[in-house]
């Protein structure tokens, strides 16, 4: 019995150590297992890591390189354009010098000293007075502008202006006075006077029997204009009708104002400044038109200009600029009255608005030449045959004609 008993333990011991044995196996290769299991998943996360690390790797460096490409593009798109702005800046700097230094004087420049009256005489000359201002203009022009041409004249005698704007007949008086040391270079103006009224009783010449004038320019083409209307008229100056003349057209203005003057004799652009600043006073007649009436194959000349012989002769190239010069400025007067007019009231002439209407009245002109000689010489002889006084004298030779056989 013990020994079956024994025998039985013994069996019992085997069996646990069996079993034991067998749940040992199973734990061992369960853990091996799982072991294996989470190296396994551990590598696909290592070997996923690795491949989003590689893909992020990639893609950053895909992104890189495209940054870099780009950022290399637009740096030599703007280099480029800026080498094309630099290019573009240093031509169009160049453009400009170019043109400044073309629009500075020349190299050899002269000083030129110019007298002008306040009226249509210097109105032609706005352009070149305002490239004088600038200091672009082809010499260095240097202005005087007078009221009235007695405030020059002197000047001019004794050679202190080398170009003068003078009225026509003047200029023929200078040509005596100085035995040939003054020339013509140019007619600048042709008619310019217009008699007005504030009422309706002047519609001709015979209309003025026993009416006063107020004017200007005693002793210049104004009072020889209208002297030789008036004769041609059948009415003597000083009996038929009777003349006031004030030292400067800007005084007839005064005379109207404090009720003296009834009927005026005024130059543009003063004609025009009369019916601004004063009601009811208007254009009764013209003056070129009266005279073309008379004179139909000789042309009315207001103004002209004249220059010293000696300066002409020692300075023909400053000579031939000027005249250039002057002829432009004529142009663009004409061409651009509202311009002009501007520059009419910077320059102490008259007011911008009264000379923007007034410049398409003024007949200003630049008539030089061979035309110039035709047209003056008739005129002269007209004023020399009325009167020798009013051209000095005697009639001007042929050198009196700058630039004309």
């Amino acid at each position: 019995m013990k020994k079956a008993l024994s025998i039985m333990l013994v069996l019992v011991m085997a069996l646990g150590l069996m079993t034991g044995c067998s749940n040992g196996t199973q734990s061992t290769e369960t853990s091996a297992a799982q072991q294996s299991s989470k190296a396994e998943e551990s590598a696909a996360e290592t070997s996923a890591e690795a491949s989003t690390e590689a893909s992020a790797e990639t893609s950053t460096e895909a992104s890189a390189e495209t940054s870099a490409e780009s950022a290399a593009e637009s740096s030599a798109e703007s280099s480029a354009a800026e080498e094309s702005a630099t290019a573009e800046s240093s031509t169009e700097e160049s453009t400009a010098e170019a043109a400044e230094s073309s629009a500075i004087a020349p190299e050899n420049t002269e000083t030129v000293r110019i007298a002008a009256l306040k009226g249509p005489t210097s109105l032609g000359m706005l352009r070149m007075m305002d490239a004088a201002e600038k200091g672009e203009a082809a010499d260095d022009y240097q202005f005087t502008l007078a009221g009235a041409a007695d405030e020059i004249l002197g000047d001019i005698i004794q050679g202190n202006f080398d170009i003068a704007a003078v009225p026509i007949n003047v200029a023929a008086v200078l040509y005596n006075k100085t035995e040939g040391k003054v020339q013509l270079a140019a007619d600048n103006a042709l008619g310019v006077l217009y008699l007005l009224e504030a009422g309706d009783t002047i519609h001709s010449i015979a209309d003025l029997a026993g009416k006063t004038i107020y004017t200007t320019g005693q002793g210049a083409t104004p009072e020889y204009t209208l002297n030789y209307v008036l004769n041609a008229n059948g009415l003597t100056p000083g009996e038929d009708v009777t003349v006031e003349y004030m030292s400067e057209a800007a005084e007839i203005g005064a005379q109207i104002a404090a009720g003296n003057c009834e009927i005026a004799l005024a130059p543009q652009p003063y004609a025009t400044a009369i019916q601004v600043q004063n009601e009811g006073w208007h254009v009764a007649l013209s003056m070129n038109d009266a005279w073309n009436e008379v004179y139909q194959d000789r042309g009315l000349i207001s103004g002209c200009i004249v220059i010293q012989k000696a300066f002409a002769e020692a300075h023909p190239e400053v000579m031939e600029r000027f005249m250039a010069a002057y002829k432009d400025s004529v142009d663009w007067v004409n061409a651009n009255p509202a311009d002009a007019g501007a520059l009419a009231e910077h320059f102490d002439i008259t007011k911008a608005g009264i000379a923007t209407k007034a410049i398409p009245l003024c007949n200003i002109v630049c008539i030089s030449g061979d035309e110039m000689k035709a047209m003056t010489a008739g005129y002269l002889q007209i004023l020399f045959d009325a009167n020798p006084a009013s051209v000095g004298g005697t009639m001007p030779a042929d050198d009196f004609y700058y630039g004309a056989n």
